[in-house]
């Protein structure tokens, strides 16, 4: 008799695909949630990456009562830093983190500010987005150096291609990521980059780019930098065409433009291959 096939199922104790053991104690961390607003307010980035976001996205007078809202997905969306300006302006967000608190704190806030019925969460691993359906989501942010935060260029390329399989024909996706090269202004960050591309010589596991540090309490966070030719790639390989690359100031505040290692990352922004 003919036997069954043999499915393979992941164990429920392993952790989600592209996520790190430092990534995963970050999503579980309650503290972390419940105190990020507060621990990024001054962070220079954080108003650079609204300004740029306030020029691709500057709002929409639509109905609130009309199915016809635009809609932007949130992924990495955290305490709902991003994702309130974006509902304040008008548009449907969807936010997506895989922290369960970091989704409560942002409902929460977006019910204090009457925004309840425009910010919607959803908790999910950003490699495994298959539960969205194809084309109906118009337009797309991942920010604060979050696709980084996926392990495994792999891993982040599926990422890439589940937000293109989502997004409308034509839709805008703005990016963040750190820029590898900055290491050079760093003390003994030469040596960083070489031990880095050694590594990732001999041990399959390991990326150019790839560090791992302590932040906040956590003694392993997971954070990949980026090439901008890296990213660039990835983009077209995964059905977007770039159409903006901001190089971001080492300290986030500005706009810079000069030698690679000048830029501490980049913003960029990329449109939807996939057309109507």
């Amino acid at each position: 008799m003919n036997q069954p096939p043999k499915t393979t199922r992941q164990p429920d104790w392993r952790r989600p695909i592209g996520v790190s053991a430092g990534t995963w104690s970050y999503v579980n961390e309650r503290t972390i949630a419940d105190h990020y607003d507060s621990f990024v307010a001054d962070t220079p980035l954080c108003a650079l990456d609204q300004s740029i976001l306030k020029e691709v996205f500057p709002g929409t007078l639509s109905d609130e009562s009309s199915s016809s809202l635009t809609s932007i997905i949130d992924l990495g969306c955290g305490s709902g830093r991003v994702a309130m300006e974006l509902a304040q302006r008008g548009y449907d967000v969807i936010g997506v983190d895989l922290s369960q608190r970091m989704l409560e704190v942002m409902l929460a806030k977006a019910a204090q500010g009457g925004l309840q019925n425009r910010i919607h969460a959803v908790r999910a691993n950003l490699v495994q987005l298959d539960g969205f359906a194809p084309h109906r989501i118009d337009h797309a942010v991942c920010l604060f150096s979050t696709l980084g935060m996926i392990q495994g260029r792999a891993n982040r390329r599926q990422m890439l291609r589940h937000v293109s399989r989502m997004l409308m024909p034509s839709g805008r996706f703005v990016i963040h990521v750190h820029n590898r090269w900055a290491a050079l202004r760093e003390p003994a960050g030469w040596r960083s980059l070489a031990r880095s591309w050694i590594k990732s010589r001999w041990n399959p596991a390991h990326e150019f780019g790839d560090s791992v540090y302590q932040y906040r309490g956590l003694e392993k966070m997971f954070m990949h930098r980026f090439s901008k030719r890296e990213l660039v790639a990835d983009l077209q390989a995964t059905q977007w065409d770039v159409t903006q690359v901001h190089a971001v100031a080492i300290d986030g505040a500005t706009i810079v433009t000069g030698s690679r290692a000048a830029a501490g990352g980049f913003i960029v922004v990329a449109e939807n291959r996939v057309r109507g």
